[in-house]
């Protein structure tokens, strides 16, 4: 095999495996055109034609489609950016894959009740566009703040091989809420927040140490059960109000307790909130307490309108 060996058709189709009818579609597509013809007026390939053909093969059993394939032959793409694509790719296709299997074994080896088989249904009549948001965590646009975008695909939901009840519904869940687009738009607007490390107007002004004062106090209570509207919840939040108005030079009482709400409110998003608590479900991951949002349990005993 040298630069100056024509090939015919058929020579082309023992070298690389491909059918003659294969290869008359490739040449008649332009995207290995032939480099001269026989005085018969049959078609002759050279060894370049050749070396894009057996590429050509091999991308196509990659699964890529002939318009990109092309790209790559006229060097618009290199072979490494459409590999790194075409994985990206793949990688979402299994783990729809991945999901269907487990749908597949909790209906085989569980007596599913009528609730239960109504969730399957739902689960297994999800749009593809549901499940590639779902599975790949996409909640902005391509120009999305990169740190932002990492965050949220770090937590990406997995949902396991034996899911139980409660994560198919929360997986479940999670598919709806990131079909809507208001949904994604407040993900997106609290990721880029977050990411960036903004804080709050209040938490700037208020100082680090009251700030995580306030945290520990409202964690403490919301994993002891205490109820935001309970007397108990009244006798933690009076004391915190009590502490901001000293701060601000305030007088606490409900008008300034209105100002606190609204300025916390800023950064509490109730279906942001749910994402996350849902996530954590669908992956099995423990509830870590410093992770715990503490601003709705905030809000909601500033609102109970008690005069201070």
């Amino acid at each position: 095999m040298d630069a100056t060996t024509l090939y015919s058709i058929g020579d082309l189709s023992r070298r690389t495996g491909l059918s003659v009818r294969t290869i008359r579609f490739y040449s008649d597509s332009g995207v290995v055109a032939p480099t001269t013809r026989s005085p018969a007026g049959y078609r002759l390939y050279d060894l370049d034609a050749l070396l894009r053909l057996e590429l050509l093969r091999t991308l196509r059993e990659l699964g890529i489609d002939l318009a990109t394939i092309q790209r790559v032959l006229d060097r618009e793409l290199s072979v490494a950016e459409v590999a790194a694509a075409h994985a990206d790719a793949m990688d979402v296709q299994i783990r729809m894959l991945q999901l269907r299997r487990s749908v597949l074994r909790v209906v085989a080896r569980r007596g599913s009740s009528p609730e239960e088989t109504k969730l399957m249904h739902r689960l297994t009549q999800l749009s593809g566009e549901e499940r590639r948001r779902l599975i790949d965590g996409t909640f902005g646009t391509v120009d999305a703040d990169p740190t932002a975008t990492a965050m949220v695909r770090a937590a990406t939901p997995d949902l396991p091989d034996d899911p139980t009840r409660e994560q198919v519904a929360a997986w479940v869940e999670l598919a709806e809420l990131v079909s809507d687009e208001d949904f994604q738009a407040r993900m997106r607007r609290t990721a880029v927040r977050q990411a960036a490390g903004r804080p709050l107007d209040i938490e700037r002004d208020a100082g680090e140490d009251l700030i995580e004062f306030t945290r520990q106090k409202v964690a403490e209570a919301t994993e002891s059960g205490i109820d935001p509207l309970s007397d108990r919840g009244a006798t933690i939040i009076d004391d915190l109000v009590d502490r901001f108005a000293e701060v601000f030079a305030r007088t606490p009482d409900t008008e300034f307790r209105d100002w606190m709400a609204q300025q916390f409110e800023e950064a509490h998003d109730p279906r942001v909130d749910r994402y996350w608590r849902l996530v954590w479900i669908v992956n099995g991951w423990q509830v870590v307490p410093n992770l715990i949002p503490v601003y709705p349990w905030l809000i909601q005993a500033l609102r109970n309108d008690r005069d201070a």
